[in-house]
């Protein structure tokens, strides 16, 4: 991995599932009270993992269909994907395996994937609780994918540890192995 350039972190899911929180929330300790979708957004930090400071550049993406095509623009050179899910939104969680990862192994097969359950807060309302996606049902699906977390924007739970888990995950990647070439 090239260390001259900062690690580049790329958030994807559906549309309000909590990404754009999730960033603000990181890299500003503000919580957006109002809800305005995104098209695209950058952000950078510098997170210490295990002793050791690392510059990343965070991109902030869209999930609605009809930003599919400069969605995938921000792709190129992602050392690491957050792909997050509401789990107060059962339609999101099943979008990570049918369309998110997908999409991700489609145009990026070598990044490595953190699934994060957003929003965990919300199952301790009890109006909401009976249809949450439970945490078993998160770890289950995601031991195919990658590593798996849920945290909480509003609250601020697990958030610094998603991010680095998600420096950890892109500085583990396994290196693209070399073909052997033969010359006669």
């Amino acid at each position: 991995m090239n260390r001259d350039r900062p690690l580049k972190i790329t958030v994807v899911g559906d549309g309000t599932v909590g990404k754009t929180c999730i960033l603000i929330v990181y890299t500003k300790n503000i919580f957006p009270v109002q809800y305005v979708p995104t098209v695209f957004d950058n952000f950078s930090d510098t997170i210490e993992v295990d002793g050791k400071s690392y510059n990343v550049s965070l991109w902030d993406t869209a999930g609605q269909e009809d930003y599919e095509r400069l969605r995938i623009l921000s792709y190129p050179n992602t050392d690491v994907f957050l792909l997050c899910y509401a789990v107060n939104n059962r339609t999101s969680f099943n979008h990570v395996s049918t369309k998110w990862v997908p999409e991700l192994r489609h145009h990026c097969p070598h990044a490595p994937i953190v699934v994060v359950g957003a929003k965990m807060d919300v199952r301790k309302e009890e109006s909401t609780n009976e249809d949450c996606v439970s945490y078993a049902e998160g770890l289950k699906m995601s031991k195919k994918i990658g590593v798996f977390l849920e945290c909480s924007a509003k609250t601020g739970e697990n958030l610094r540890l998603v991010f680095q888990q998600a420096v950890r995950a892109a500085l583990n990647k396994p290196k693209p192995k070399m073909r052997n070439c033969s010359l006669l």
